[in-house]
């Protein structure tokens, strides 16, 4: 149901912004730089401390946790600086950073993690799929800290795969006849019912794969240049942080799940000059799953995408589908989307469950080559559907100057008749080779001006 359609009269990210339920007009250009005045990455002083001087052997056999650990003690009781990780293999159980320390690969180091799980005890507060928890460690894991980085030109290899830590994804979601609740269902009846955190542990003798690196109720967190594949999960997952950058980083990682970075009820995000090749969504923006996020309550809010690639996957930038804390100025532009394999260029999923008000999206100067499904897609019915009681808000998304090459649709969008996606601007965009037409169910307040679909003016 399309309700109006209008044609706006400035071009531009800042004419095409105009919200309509606002006071007063809003100009997305001053506020992202507003919000890139206040994102200023971590300085360190210049210490440093070689993992080998605290006993790491290279070669990838003996493990380095314990040496590790002891540089990132005495780099943080030093008031800071740099614990390096030269060239070469080091195999490592979890790492915890602490205040003022960044972990630093040289140019051909590597940390490789370890496949016993008991490497990654005791339990921590940490979030699976949104929903907190006591499970094993993420890989690389901070809680409370304050000025931490992750850099350098070396490899993160979470050295997950088909025989280990992917197969994890069936395990902890099978529920057969006679048998216990997996361990997801068992998660998640937790956070419907307000199990308190510290009585939903998990970790030993659970399947509930670790996310690779996760900063928790951190501030000035950096994360530049290194590489990282091969992840159990999430690979980039702070949570409830605020002041992070994530610059130049390239994600190559196909398993289950296996979403490249996912801000999670964050405060000022920045993510610049990256790459994605991954199996699920490249980018994915949340704020906590269902009744549990509801609990937790805080969005997450004025996240800056730019100059990024992404290639595989399942959305290049995805909002949702855990949104129950809510979502809202998200500024994405000049990013590159381009593979047969990536399924939309940017994706807005929730339902009546996952709930969530989402608003104030702005998708600028965007070079889409071939998704397999649409160009954007707006979804209220993924997996758990309507018939819930928290209906999903959707509003004020504005497409400007996007250009796309391959698609079976433009636009997918589907709200609910007592709950429509409101408020969708595009302008001054090229879709090429559309094979089918739009879909737009339970959609108001369209604006459209200066597009075309297949060499044709659009007509919605």
């Amino acid at each position: 149901m399309i309700t109006r359609r209008t044609f706006l009269g400035a071009a531009g990210l800042a004419g095409a912004g105009l919200r309509l339920r606002g006071q007063t007009a809003a100009n997305p250009a001053q506020e992202m730089h507003a919000i890139l005045k206040r994102i200023q990455p971590p300085r360190f002083p210049e210490r440093k401390f070689d993992v080998t001087r605290y006993g790491a052997k290279e070669g990838g056999q003996e493990k380095a946790t314990e040496a590790i650990a002891k540089a990132i003690a005495a780099c943080a009781a030093a008031g800071g600086g740099r614990v390096i990780v030269p060239s070469g293999t080091f195999l490592t159980g979890a790492i915890h950073l602490k205040n003022n320390v960044d972990l630093h690969l040289e140019e051909g180091a590597t940390l490789l993690f370890s496949r016993d799980p008991k490497d990654y005890l005791p339990v921590v507060l940490t979030r699976f799929e949104s929903t907190e928890c006591m499970n094993f460690s993420p890989f690389i894991y901070a809680y409370g800290a304050t000025n931490i980085a992750i850099t350098g030109k070396g490899i993160l290899d979470g050295n997950a795969g088909p025989e280990f830590w992917w197969p994890w994804k069936g395990l902890a979601r099978r529920q057969e006849p006679n048998t216990l609740p997996s361990d997801v269902v068992r998660l998640l009846a937790y956070g419907d019912k307000d199990v308190p955190v510290e009585q939903r542990v998990f970790g030993e003798g659970h399947q509930l794969r670790p996310n690779f690196v996760q900063p928790y109720r951190s501030t000035n967190v950096l994360i530049e240049d290194v590489t990282v594949r091969n992840s159990p999960m999430w690979e980039l997952n702070p949570v409830l942080c605020r002041n992070v950058t994530v610059r130049n980083v390239k994600i190559s990682s196909h398993g289950p799940n296996n979403d490249g970075c996912d801000p999670e009820c964050c405060t000022d995000f920045l993510i610049e000059g990256c790459e994605f090749d991954t199996g699920d969504d490249c980018i994915a923006i949340k704020s906590g799953r269902n009744r549990d996020g509801r609990r937790v309550n805080v969005p997450c809010e004025n996240v800056i995408i730019r100059n990024c690639r992404m290639k595989d996957g399942h959305g290049g930038v995805s909002i949702g589908s855990e949104v129950a804390g809510g979502i809202r100025n998200i500024y994405m532009e000049n990013n590159r989307m381009d593979s047969p394999h990536l399924w939309y260029a940017l994706r807005i999923k929730t339902n009546s469950y996952r709930g969530g008000t989402l608003e104030n999206f702005y998708f600028a100067n965007n070079i889409v080559g071939e998704v397999e499904q649409a160009v954007v897609g707006i979804d209220f019915f993924y997996e758990e559907g309507p018939g819930g009681p928290f209906n999903p808000s959707v509003r004020d998304v504005v497409l400007d100057h996007i250009t796309s090459q391959r698609s079976k649709h433009a636009l997918y969008l589907r709200g609910y008749e007592d709950s429509p996606i409101s408020g969708v601007r595009i302008a001054h965009s090229t879709f090429n080779n559309v094979a089918q037409p739009d879909v737009l169910e339970n959609v108001k307040r369209v604006e459209v001006v200066d597009v075309t679909r297949n060499g044709k003016p659009i007509s919605l």
